[in-house]
C-alpha cells in the first residue's frame, strides 16, 4: 500500500516536471486545458487506486 502511494506521487511529480516547462513556454490556453486535465485524471486515478482494496 505504501509503495503504491509513493510511486504514484513520484509519477505525478514527474509528469508535472515534464509537462510544465512546455506549457509555460508556449502559453496556449488549449494546451493548459489538455495538460491540466491529464494531471487531474492522473491524480484521480491515483486516489482511486489508493482507496481500492489490495488484491
Amino acid at each position: 500500500m505504501i509503495f503504491k502511494t509513493i510511486t504514484g506521487i513520484v509519477a505525478a511529480l514527474l509528469l508535472l516536471i515534464y509537462v510544465a516547462p512546455v506549457v509555460i513556454k508556449l502559453n496556449e490556453f488549449a494546451l493548459w486545458l489538455v495538460a491540466g486535465s491529464a494531471v487531474v485524471m492522473m491524480l484521480v486515478d491515483l486516489w482511486q487506486s489508493i482507496r481500492a482494496k489490495d488484491d
